[in-house]
């Protein structure tokens, strides 16, 4: 029984001692940092600073075709999707009226005709008798004031006359431009009334080849965006293609909704194979700012923050905080935030600390940054260079505590 338990008691000795190697290997591992943390290496590059809003495509020039007159929709020439040339009948209105106020208005051109007649007879007849003093001068100023008021009522008879006529003419509405028919809002035996507003029947793009993007971008971005600046968007209906474009246009009319203040900028888009359509909604994404041969770091390195003591002693001596928040509006323009300096700079006004792995440890580094991509940020300025490794996070299988091996004594 002796031998036994001293065999027990060897056993047990040899099994807290491997665990408690293994333990002590894991700690050593779990404290080395290549383990530990993910690196990055710094490398240098190009960034793009983008500003992103998304917006509606449309016909680059969108004529409404409406009616200076009323009336029944008694043809139509037309449909959706229609190609039309300049000057071709795209639908009727009932002209039954209209033909008959031409024929009064003709009328009425024909009793002011034979009304001047008789002025001119009379006018005539009453010159010749005061010639011989037949008349006073008195009757003879009558006869001529009633010739020329006979004049005058035949010319405006023949105006109404003409303005009836192209009335009548308003009835056959025809395409002003060449294009394509995007939208028709009547049918055949639908009544539209022109009165004080001009309706709508029928919408055509003039070339759907060149079509505009209009968004809203808020004034905050406003500042970076310059017409000519290259545009890269995509759409819904092809999520795997991107489209390119070019700024038109930076409308001045604000538009205030909620104290946000926002500008309309109109992006110019060739269409050649006409897979856009009109009423898509477009993601925009345009390049304000482009850095070529910079030095990049990863977005994730300035956000990590070291959870334990590590880098404390170092860290102790640098003004700029430990960490620096990232986003799409970070960049030139920014300063002052986060830096020693209270007046700021334009082009490296904001700061930021990553921790470089360095023999065997990490130690953080001030650095001044640039423009951003929201992946990668440049480095404007600070001690890190191309080549040094900075932790962008923490492995989860390291950061976790393994567990300890119990040794218990027989």
């Amino acid at each position: 029984m002796k031998h036994i338990g001293k065999t027990l008691i060897g056993v047990t000795l040899i099994a807290a001692l491997a665990g408690g190697g293994i333990w002590y290997a894991k700690q050593r591992a779990a404290m080395n940092p290549e383990q530990r943390y993910k690196l990055a290496t710094v490398e240098k590059g190009s960034v793009t600073q983008t500003v992103s809003a998304n917006g509606t495509l449309n016909p680059l020039v969108l004529v409404n075709v409406g009616t200076q007159v009323s009336g029944t929709v008694r043809k139509l020439y037309v449909d959706f999707n229609d190609k039309v040339e300049a000057g071709q009948k795209l639908l009727e209105l009932d002209q039954s009226l209209l033909q008959t106020i031409v024929r009064q208005s003709q009328a009425n051109v024909l009793n002011q005709q034979a009304a001047l007649d008789l002025a001119r007879a009379n006018e005539a007849r009453m010159k010749a008798l005061l010639a011989k003093e037949y008349v006073s001068r008195q009757d003879y100023d009558l006869a001529l004031q009633g010739l020329r008021s006979a004049e005058a009522q035949l010319i405006q008879a023949k105006a109404a006359a003409d303005k009836d006529k192209v009335n009548l003419s308003y009835s056959v509405i025809t395409s002003p431009v060449s294009g394509v028919v995007v939208a028709r809002l009547v049918d055949i035996g639908q009544t539209v009334a022109a009165s004080f507003q001009t309706p709508v029947l029928i919408q055509i793009a003039q070339d759907l080849s060149k079509m505009a993007i209009d968004t809203s971008f808020a004034e905050a971005d406003i500042g970076n965006i310059k017409q000519g600046l290259p545009v890269r968007f995509t759409v819904d209906a092809l999520p795997n293609r991107n489209f390119q474009g070019e700024v038109q246009q930076i409308r001045l009319n604000p538009t205030n909704q909620q104290n946000v203040v926002t500008y309309n900028v109109r992006i110019r888009v060739d269409n050649p194979d006409l897979t856009l359509l009109p009423g898509m909604t477009a993601y925009v994404n345009i390049g304000v700012q482009k850095r070529e041969d910079v030095l990049l770091v990863p977005n994730a390195a300035l956000r990590f923050k070291a959870a334990d003591g590590a880098g404390k002693k170092a860290e102790s001596g640098q003004n700029s905080p430990s960490t620096a928040t990232v986003g799409p509006g970070m960049g030139a323009g920014m300063g002052g935030m986060g830096s020693g300096d209270k007046k700021g700079k334009k082009r490296d006004g904001q700061s930021g600390t990553v921790y470089v792995l360095d023999g065997g440890e990490i130690r953080p580094v001030s650095v001044q940054l640039g423009i951003t991509d929201n992946r990668n940020t440049e480095i404007v300025g600070g001690e890190l260079k191309a080549g040094d490794r900075v932790v962008t996070g923490e492995n989860t299988s390291a950061s976790s505590k393994p567990s300890s091996v119990g040794m218990r004594m027989f």
